[in-house]
């Protein structure tokens, strides 16, 4: 069967189309790595429950509670601190400690100052040991802001930890 003109043109208008042939040259792309200070305890604590679930035990179904750690530029508490992990966490699984998690970084400091990503996506705990969240939007610097983050353990000092954070953000190189 021979190819007919139209449909070429149509092959060719979906080939234009597609997301990899709008976003080339369009987006610019940024890698970015922070370490999440958190403290368990403690007048300084940054992590806490809010309100425990209503099914008592071990129940984790319907917990939420509240983050809002240091972000830093290294592991070392004494590192340089570039802004704050704020947000939610809610037990979502009725069988299983799984929560869900929406999170804000507020860049304070350093090349992202005054702007913002936010975070959102689902984590067992204890059990992930690399939780990852989509990246679904962000002010500032990152309006628009698309990606994927990565957060791992990297130390347990006595009633705190530390997380290395990386972060694959896409952005329109078009500001709005």
């Amino acid at each position: 069967m021979a190819s007919s003109p139209s449909l070429l043109a149509l092959v060719a208008l979906l080939a234009l189309l597609s997301p990899a042939a709008l976003a080339a040259g369009r987006e610019e792309r940024v890698r970015i790595r922070v370490y999440v200070h958190e403290q368990f305890s403690g007048p300084n604590a940054t992590v806490g429950s809010v309100a425990p679930s209503r099914l008592g035990g071990n129940s984790t179904f319907g917990e939420v509670g509240v983050v809002d750690d240091v972000l830093r530029a290294g592991p070392d508490p004494s590192s340089r601190e570039v802004g704050r992990y704020q947000g939610l966490f809610a037990g979502a699984d009725l069988a299983d400690a799984n929560y869900f998690s929406a999170i804000t970084l507020v860049f304070t400091a350093g090349e992202h100052r005054g702007s913002t990503l936010s975070l959102q996506g689902s984590y067992s705990f204890p059990g992930d040991e690399v939780l990852e969240r989509a990246v679904v939007g962000g002010t500032g610097g990152f309006r628009m802001a698309r990606g994927v983050s990565l957060l791992k353990v990297v130390s347990t000092p006595p009633d705190a930890a530390v997380f290395q954070l990386d972060l694959v953000v896409f952005t329109p190189r078009r500001r709005y």
